[in-house]
């Protein structure tokens, strides 16, 4: 299956082609055909790292008409990195296509800035809950006349206490427009917003969480004890020279002592926790993309909306509490066609856990030491 046999243009296409992404995953071959031919709800379930933003962005960016200088679609995601992750993204899409202006809006940026931007002639909105709804009460931005509206990663959205921003804005864009919602879980709350503001006949899908993992990643273990787990890390990244990785903890307290215990080992290391300010993230992850950090030491929370290229592993230094986010950290690996490496270090009373998530995700893990 291609992207032109899906609907999609040659102009898009060749957009798709020319940053690695050539044929479509599960969730996009689902959800494109449908997203592009009507108009429609729509709920698609999904894990991070399955490809969401081309399953929606593609269609959205079908849709839009040039000729008329308004929002024409509004794309709602957690954090300011996914934001801009997604905006950075769909001006990839759109290189060989007519001009199509997307601006990203989110907290952590002066609000002014971004009034100023909005002022352009704009089509798309990519914006987090919070700062969006500033905006509107300062009448800056008007999504009054926007056809579709896209929730991205809803539960997470759901999960940071976004819930009223979320009824809000929907109580707002009320009228013909579509709502897509794409999330990994549907919790009770999420399906509260599905029956109150999403049509009866929205249309499902549902990719399997066996679906979701990535066929390009080597899924590998060391057991060992607990109190040897930092030298066995520290080996394995010799092996890796110098390769690029995330390393995930549990807690922002292992995060925190792992990173600390990192660079007195002279590791070019970044550390991600959920209490830094934005702006102490801000610069980890410019360091990280521009090369200057090796290393980022990671919770998982604070690794939503992390989009890096040429990752070569993830190390998982604790497991974690769901095997959703088994997929969402191995998924920062092995991106565009590339393969990857997802190593855990574990103990011998956490080996039926990881027999768990092979199960779970239908995937084999091979035993290194």
């Amino acid at each position: 299956m291609t992207f032109l046999e899906l609907g999609v243009s040659k102009d898009l296409n060749k957009g798709l082609l020319e940053i690695g992404i050539k044929n479509p995953t599960k969730i996009q071959e689902q959800s494109i055909p449908i997203l592009m031919s009507h108009g429609t709800d729509f709920i698609g379930k999904a894990q991070t790292g399955t490809g969401k933003t081309a399953a929606f962005g593609v269609p959205i960016l079908s849709q839009i008409d040039v000729s008329k200088n308004q929002i024409q679609a509004l794309i709602l995601a957690p954090t300011r990195e996914l934001c801009q992750q997604i905006a950075k993204q769909l001006f990839k899409y759109t290189k060989y296509t007519e001009k199509i202006f997307v601006e990203s809006v989110y907290g952590g940026e002066k609000i002014d800035i971004q009034i100023g931007r909005l002022k352009r002639p704009t089509h798309i909105v990519v914006a987090t809950p919070g700062r969006l709804i500033d905006l509107i009460n300062r009448e800056s931005v008007d999504i009054s006349k926007i056809n579709t509206l896209v929730m991205d990663e809803a539960d997470e959205m759901l999960s940071m206490g976004f819930k009223k921003d979320l009824t809000t804005i929907l109580g707002k864009t009320k009228g013909r427009r579509n709502i897509w919602l794409f999330s990994a879980t549907i919790p009770s709350t999420l399906n509260d917003i599905i029956n109150s503001y999403l049509s009866k006949n929205a249309v499902k899908v549902s990719v399997d969480k066996r679906d979701a993992v990535n066929t390009g990643i080597d899924h590998q273990f060391v057991v060992g004890e607990e109190i040897y787990k930092l030298d066995t890390l520290t080996y394995f990244l010799k092996t890796q020279k110098k390769a690029r990785g995330i390393i995930f903890t549990r807690t922002k307290v292992a995060a925190r002592t792992l990173s600390k215990q990192l660079i007195a080992k002279n590791y070019q290391v970044g550390l991600l926790e959920g209490e830094m300010t934005q702006k102490d993230r801000d610069k980890v992850m410019r360091a990280f993309r521009k090369d200057t950090l090796q290393l980022l030491v990671s919770t998982d929370v604070a690794a939503r909306g992390i989009d890096v290229a040429n990752l070569a592993f993830v190390v998982h230094y604790q497991l974690p509490d769901q095997v959703e986010y088994y997929t969402h950290r191995s998924g920062r690996t092995a991106r565009a066609g590339n393969t990857g490496l997802s190593l855990a270090l574990i103990t011998r009373s956490e080996v039926q856990v990881l027999k768990a998530i092979e199960k779970q995700l239908g995937i084999n893990f091979k035993q290194i030491r």
